[in-house]
């Protein structure tokens, strides 16, 4: 069945929102104010309804060459191995080629087979708009090229069914994912993810990989603050999914890259790496209501007793210590790799400041996650604290190589050896300052009620039975 008007492309079916049209959460309570939250259910999804429990989206543009494969491939897997009802909506971002077409005739030979043209391209587009009026539980998404395993796909929608996770996402990232693909994409995926877990303070292990799915409560409730229309989406969603307390559950995948990709990996790194930028931006300025979020949907905090043994590897003082010593180690490297290139064209001084600059940002990151194990929480006021801390290392070594310069003519490699012994003790007294200061564990503090939200009164919804509401399904012969 196509759910879209033959004559304009456009969106007839009441489960998928027209362009142009505002988005409004598909509930028959209506609110009386523009921005409300409710407590997100964590109960089991309830099989038994008449809508499919499943909605799996697979957003394409120009995939006139493998989408027929895809399709037949995902239906046959879901028909025999799904036990409840699902569908297969196909997301169409403006296509130029002929994957329309052929999306359309499948959907009359399929069932479960729903089309959705748009008019506007990017991933993170369609995938906001279909979810958002989907009428299943659970939903889905997954490349058109299909290179994850489907085996992954029970893993991964069975914890959203039983209400035990919010989100489950697919990883190539753990040892137990086994992925085939080239190093050029190995380097930037893994590179990406790191700066993610440095910056962000995100826990998840891999943001990019094209296997994700959501519980619609949770959906209705999130979706709306995000903006990326294209890649960032996935990311942008996780992100704002941890900081809201809401549990992600990761399958390990098995993967092969897909020689023929369209993709420009480089090109999205670098959207990536602005959308990061901007999501950074509207967390500090509150753009997105994340306490109130988080009072909505937040699972809650375990016991104390629990926090206790969960926390104290991370605390111990020798463990921070090796932790601290392996991060500074590669940082010296990279600060001696640094200076010895900006020296050959700047003076000492502007040489010793950028090469501390670069490795104080990233140290300060690394420290962050890796030593003192601080995931979520304010990175940027993190930061800020690790650019003071940089300032002390940048007196101590800059007062060395001004001494070192009064007193006598170092060569290359003397002030080289200045800087370094300077900078070891500099070393030691941001390790303090991390430590007592920018990373100290605050006390147990009391955690914070949720608060109890009482069912509204259902209200009579209203249909609209006119044959001009644009919102009556039709169904394209």
């Amino acid at each position: 069945m196509t759910l879209i008007e033959s004559t304009t492309g456009t969106l007839k079916d009441p489960a998928v929102v027209p362009p142009g049209l505002p988005i409004q959460p598909r509930t028959p309570i209506q609110r009386s104010t523009a921005v409300q939250y409710s407590s997100v259910r964590r109960t089991p999804v309830d099989i038994r309804a008449a809508v499919p429990v499943l909605d799996v989206t697979i957003p394409v543009f120009n995939e006139e060459r493998d989408l027929e494969e895809c399709l037949r491939r995902l239906h046959g897997h879901l028909r025999e191995s799904f036990p409840h009802g699902f569908r297969i909506t196909v997301a169409d971002n403006a296509s130029t080629d002929s994957t329309l077409k052929i999306a359309e005739r499948l959907a009359r030979e399929l069932p479960e087979l729903v089309v959705v043209h748009l008019e506007e391209k990017g991933r993170g587009n369609a995938l906001r708009k279909v979810w958002l009026a989907s009428p299943s539980p659970v939903l889905a998404y997954m490349d058109v090229d299909l290179s994850t395993d489907l085996a992954a796909l029970a893993p991964l929608l069975a914890p959203l069914i039983s209400g035990h996770s919010d989100l489950a996402i697919g990883t190539r990232l753990t040892r137990n994912s086994r992925v085939v693909r080239g190093p050029k994409r190995e380097f930037i995926s893994r590179s990406y993810n790191l700066m993610l877990h440095s910056f962000m303070g995100a826990r998840f292990s891999d943001a990019q990989c094209g296997f994700k799915a959501i519980r619609a409560d949770v959906a209705q409730q999130i979706l709306p603050h995000t903006l990326d229309n294209s890649w960032f989406f996935d990311t942008e969603l996780l992100v704002l999914a941890e900081r809201c307390g809401l549990r992600v559950h990761e399958v390990p995948v098995d993967w092969i890259d897909d020689p023929n990709s369209s993709v420009d990996v480089v090109r999205t790194a670098l959207a990536d790496i602005r959308g990061m930028a901007r999501l950074t931006r509207d967390l500090v300025s509150g753009r997105i209501p994340i306490p109130e979020l988080r009072a909505a949907l937040a699972r809650g905090p375990l016991p104390a007793s629990s926090r206790t043994a969960e926390q104290s590897p991370r605390s111990s003082l020798f463990g921070q210590l090796v932790r601290f010593a392996a991060i500074g180690a590669a940082s010296t490297l990279a600060y001696v790799l640094i200076f010895l290139f900006c020296r050959g064209f700047m003076d000492p001084q502007l040489a010793n400041f950028l090469a501390l600059l670069i490795t104080a940002i990233a140290n300060t990151g690394a420290n962050r996650r890796f030593t003192f194990g601080i995931q979520g929480g304010n990175p940027v006021r993190h930061h800020f604290e690790g650019l003071i801390v940089f300032g002390i290392g940048l007196a101590l070594t800059s007062g060395a190589l001004a001494l070192v310069h009064s007193t006598t003519t170092p060569d290359r490699w003397g002030e080289l050896l200045t800087v370094v012994g300077a900078n070891l003790a500099a070393t030691a007294v941001r390790f303090l300052l991390f430590r007592l200061w920018v990373f100290r564990q605050p006390g147990r503090r009391p955690a914070l009620p949720v608060p109890s939200v009482q069912p509204a009164q259902p209200e009579p919804v209203i249909e609209s039975t006119s044959p001009d509401s644009p919102l009556t399904e039709t169904a394209a012969s």
